[in-house]
């Protein structure tokens, strides 16, 4: 099933960005897991959270708002 903010093409660049992180950091040092490499990759993901948690509420205001956060 899709979702509405599955077509957007900012929530679609921000996925494409997320696995770029993955990627990139797939190969920092391990003891650095739980450090720098958990908070880039949970900050990439926020991205594409916030887009989705924002067109699912009722106004366009909201989801401007959770576009903005941050």
């Amino acid at each position: 099933m899709e979702y509405q903010f599955e077509k957007l093409s900012v929530y679609q660049g921000a996925m494409e960005l997320t696995e770029s992180i993955y990627r990139e950091t797939k190969d920092f040092p391990k003891e650095e897991m739980f450090g720098i490499t958990s908070q880039i990759r949970r900050a990439a993901m926020s991205i594409a959270l916030n887009i989705a948690e924002g067109k699912g509420r009722y106004h366009t205001k909201v989801f401007v708002q959770f576009l903005y956060a941050g």
